[in-house]
């Protein structure tokens, strides 16, 4: 809801300033070395952002473990939003996404055949507990902590989306971000995310203006690529539609759960088929009658084939609830995505990210490089 321009000038902004206020300060503490930084023997990449919502963190995680799991003996460390326990738990064949939240759950089921997941609100109390239990991990991905600065990140990359970048932004509660756009100055990446492939030369200079980066930062562009759907429930279904094969007589019950799903909106919008939406919060806890109203807007689509299409981190949640209508299961699918970044987007004499991933982890024990890069 759109907030009135009275109260976001008697406010809202003032609060925002009080916000900005405490967030300077408890930086300043950090960089006076007044709150203690943890260091840890191994690298730690941070991931995260300025803003509140989807900026497509877990994708962009996804595709650094992709990238690294045969090279590394990867941690990945999240704090389990949402979960309903408390303290460190490492990820195994029992974990749910009630217990160790639905995004590490997802990168788990992904990957956990090659890497450590684990949930921790302390982000140094979990990284000593993950190389306690495995010494072999010597290289610690945390999601969603580029705010935690408790640990003292070897590599820090910072997401920002393409429709809505942190310098159009402003501090919470008036705006969406955490903290101080200046706060850009501690990280040593920033992509762009969520980008359209048709980028104009001239969008992309006015970001690199508005950014302001210094020179050792990177700055980088990436978009989504979607994938075919994939069932819910693969063992209820014999036949996996296409996006693609559907018709304007056919239709699609689209239901979200996350921070922002217009591009996956807008995506599936672009074929044949009638599309309807129902949106929840993001990582809602479907209950019964939300399952309930959605079988109900499910029955009252018309359509000759009807679907419906979810979002990965969505499925993970509806997978493991027993509550889901078993009748709606044999129609009901995902659409994954993965992480493509846009070489053509980038400054001349750039590394490519990959490489400039490997670059810095492989510098991480020469202090002399570290210094000649930045």
């Amino acid at each position: 809801m759109r907030h009135s321009k009275i109260v976001d000038l008697l406010i809202l902004k003032p609060l925002s300033w009080i916000y900005g206020m405490v967030t300077a300060v408890r930086n300043k503490l950090f960089d006076w070395h007044i709150f203690k930084q943890n260091t840890f023997p191994v690298p730690v990449l941070v991931i995260g952002n300025l803003a509140v919502g989807g900026t497509g963190k877990t994708p962009h995680t996804e595709y650094i473990v992709d990238l690294l799991r045969k090279e590394y003996h990867i941690g990945v460390l999240s704090r389990g939003y949402r979960r309903r326990t408390k303290g460190f738990i490492l990820a195994d064949k029992r974990s749910t996404p009630a217990a160790i939240g639905d995004e590490p759950y997802q990168i788990y089921q992904k990957y956990g055949h090659d890497i450590r997941v684990a949930v921790c609100e302390s982000r140094a109390k979990g990284i000593k507990e993950l190389l306690r239990l495995d010494p072999r991990i010597n290289l610690i991905v945390l999601d969603d902590a580029f705010q935690h600065r408790y640990v003292k990140p070897s590599t820090s990359i910072v997401l920002t989306e393409w429709h809505r970048p942190v310098y159009n932004d402003e501090m919470l509660p008036l705006g969406r971000l955490r903290e101080s756009v200046r706060a850009l100055l501690r990280t040593d990446i920033v992509i762009v995310t969520k980008c359209p492939t048709d980028i104009r030369p001239g969008d992309v200079s006015i970001i690199y203006d508005n950014l302001k980066l210094f020179p050792f930062q990177r700055l980088y562009f990436s978009h989504y690529r979607y994938g075919h759907l994939v069932s819910v429930f693969p063992d209820e279904v014999r036949y996996v539609p296409g996006l693609e094969w559907l018709n304007p007589d056919d239709a699609v019950l689209v239901v979200t759960g996350i921070a922002n799903p217009r591009p996956l909106v807008r995506y599936i919008k672009g074929f044949k088929a009638k599309v309807n939406v129902v949106r929840f919060p993001d990582h809602h806890n479907f209950s019964r009658r939300d399952f309930n109203e959605l079988a109900k807007a499910f029955n009252q689509l018309e359509g000759t084939h009807k679907y419906i299409v979810t979002t990965e981190k969505d499925s993970v949640r509806m997978a493991n609830n027993p509550y889901f209508p078993p009748e709606l299961k044999t129609s009901t699918f995902y659409l994954p995505i993965k992480v493509e970044f846009m070489p053509q987007k980038m400054p001349q004499n750039s590394n490519p990210f990959d490489m400039e991933i490997r670059h810095i982890l492989r510098n991480f024990n020469n202090p002399q490089a570290s210094q000649v890069r930045k």
